[in-house]
């Protein structure tokens, strides 16, 4: 399980939805979307220490500059290392917040080119990150 830490700096609510966006390092967001609100949750609040987490299956890997899709959750480091196995490869990236782990497919890792020490993004979708209290 990836596990990140940040703050939360901002929260919409829609009836019983709300989008909570943490900050997890200086201008680096992670947004999630939980079916609690302010008023059902004490740990909905600007300020709130939290943690973010996600699984490696969820994680999605990126490579170049642009990407035009809708995942919002975009996180930029360097492959640290990579153990492919037949089907399944584990791809390591190294950012400034720590080490995010993703599960993808042994034939995506050839597709992309990936290699270690070269340039990815994380790209994991908002409704598949959790929120835990510190």
């Amino acid at each position: 399980m990836n596990s990140l830490q940040g703050t939360i700096v901002d929260i919409e609510v829609s009836g019983q939805l709300s989008l909570v966006t943490v900050e997890v390092h200086p201008k680096t967001f992670i947004k999630a979307i939980v079916v609690e609100t302010p008023e059902s949750a004490d740990y909905l609040k600007k300020g709130q220490a939290i943690n973010t987490l996600f699984k490696e299956t969820e994680v999605v890997i990126g490579v170049g500059e642009s990407f035009h899709i809708s995942l919002q959750n975009r996180i930029t480091g360097t492959i640290k290392s990579m153990d492919k196995g037949a089907l399944l490869g584990k791809v390591v990236l190294e950012t400034q917040m720590g080490e995010i782990t993703s599960i993808i497919s042994s034939s995506a890792i050839d597709q992309l080119k990936l290699r270690n020490n070269s340039p990815a993004t994380a790209l994991i979708k908002l409704n598949e990150v959790m929120l835990a209290k510190l």
